[in-house]
């Protein structure tokens, strides 16, 4: 399988701390990534784009505040135990529901921030035209790193309409 040339456009973050929880401590100090490229102009299958999505250095992510390392770590994960056929394809529906669980986990969401998670998240997802959450992975995929979150969620959305591929991760520290 080729892997495909994606460009890296930008990563807009939604971090829950940022809107007024009923309870202190509320937020629990969730967030949400969003990082975004450009389609390549070569039409290539979603496979493909799942590859070239695991070849570009912004994959290699600790999402511990740390930024993108050279090494081949991505969340808990050694990057190169991750292959496209991990990511398994999902409908709409159940793509805006790992967020939605994940995001309403302890108690009810602003909404001001169901808003924003609306705008960042659910929309791209009900307009994506491929949609794919990262699967269980092994054991020993896990890195030796300390791992630092106690949920971390990832899905994949293709959106060939505007010609973009979303990396959304939605953890806590």
């Amino acid at each position: 399988m080729r892997s495909v040339g994606l460009t890296y456009w930008d990563s807009p973050f939604v971090n829950f701390r940022d809107f007024a929880f009923s309870e202190a401590g509320g937020h629990g100090y969730r967030w949400v990534q969003v990082k975004r490229f450009r389609l390549p102009a070569e039409p290539a299958g979603d496979r493909e784009l799942l590859a070239g999505l695991i070849a570009h250095p912004e994959f290699r992510d600790l999402y511990d505040g740390s930024g993108i390392w050279q090494e081949s770590r991505h969340g808990r994960w050694w990057a190169d135990r991750i292959g496209p056929e991990a990511y398994v394809p999902v409908d709409a529906e159940a793509a805006v529901g790992v967020v939605r669980e994940w995001a309403g986990g302890l108690g009810p969401v602003p909404d001001a921030l169901d808003e924003r998670l609306d705008e960042a998240v659910y929309e791209p997802v009900r307009r994506a035209t491929g949609r794919y959450v990262l699967g269980e992975l092994p054991e020993d995929a896990r890195h030796d790193h300390v791992p630092v979150h106690i949920e971390f969620h990832e899905l994949v959305l293709v959106d060939r309409t505007l010609g973009v591929l979303s990396l959304v991760v939605a953890a806590d520290d």
